[in-house]
């Protein structure tokens, strides 16, 4: 069993996550901006701790960190424009790598952007801002000292998760159930040889547990 910090609970996939990783026996502490949004994560078995990355110091979230074996990184704008991308995706990626630091906390996980992501389609200004910001903040984390693994899923859905994965260092673009992304996270914080990797993650045919043990043997 593993305490396993969650930034960004609340979303699609973390709020997923959480329900998994509860399953699986870990202790998730989810941190959550919004008051109505703690019900439902304690549902999902996670202990919820409200908090805002944009109004949060490095000391500050370090001491909600404190004593986590994992931290897992899944907030974001969700499209609500230039500058809450840069304040939740950018700089509050760059925040929560600072506390883990502080709190020492080496293992961190990432969920970032498929870099082929609407390449076929006209980008908005915004979309392509938020895919700056993401590549940014991949760099920023590969650049600590940490003990990182960065997966970037393809297009999410809301599908029912099939269990089966594509997961590489490089794969063709394509899309992943939201079940099947916090299912490859959780095998990941179980196998803590899978680290200091960036992985491309869409659906495929190979089980997730096989997908990232393979991952584990690079």
């Amino acid at each position: 069993m593993q305490k396993v910090f969650v930034v960004g609970a609340a979303g699609k996939v973390a709020r997923r996550l959480c329900s998994q990783l509860a399953n699986r026996g870990h202790q998730v502490i989810a941190l959550h901006r919004k008051p109505e949004q703690a019900d439902d994560l304690a549902a999902r078995g996670a202990t919820p701790v409200a908090g805002d990355l944009t109004t949060l110091s490095a000391t500050g979230l370090a001491g909600l960190m404190s004593g986590s074996d994992a931290i897992i990184f899944s907030a974001g704008a969700g499209g609500a424009g230039i500058e809450v991308t840069n304040a939740i995706d950018g700089r509050g990626l760059e925040l929560a790598v600072e506390a883990a630091r502080i709190a020492g906390v080496s293992r961190f996980l990432l969920v970032s952007a498929f870099p082929d992501a609407l390449r076929d389609e006209e980008r908005s200004a915004g979309f392509e801002n938020y895919m700056r910001v993401k590549k940014l903040a991949d760099a920023h984390l590969v650049a600590s000292d940490l003990d990182w693994v960065i997966v970037r899923p393809g297009t999410l859905t809301d599908a029912p998760g099939t269990g089966k994965v594509r997961a590489d260092l490089a794969i063709p673009y394509g899309n992943v159930p939201r079940d099947d992304v916090a299912a490859t996270l959780v095998e990941i914080v179980e196998r803590p040889e899978v680290s200091r990797v960036i992985i491309e993650l869409t659906e495929g045919a190979t089980p997730i547990g096989d997908a990232v043990a393979r991952l584990a043997r690079r």
